[in-house]
């Protein structure tokens, strides 16, 4: 497995990681403010990903 593939699953792990924690959150009512935050994460690491893969399209890694 390169270094590429393990980058971008842990990129889709931690957006399902986030999205759950904040569903979590927003479901029992947990600091609000939390939700929020890993809500925001789990809507930017799918662009960081998109960014990644764009950068590295012409490496091999």
């Amino acid at each position: 497995m390169s270094l590429k593939i393990f980058h971008i699953c842990f990129i889709i792990l931690s957006t399902l990681l986030c999205a759950g924690v904040s569903w979590w959150c927003f479901a029992n009512d947990v600091m609000p403010q939390l939700s929020y935050a890993f809500a925001f994460a789990a809507a930017l690491l799918p662009v960081y990903g998109a960014w990644f893969l764009k950068k590295t399209r012409k490496l091999i890694l």
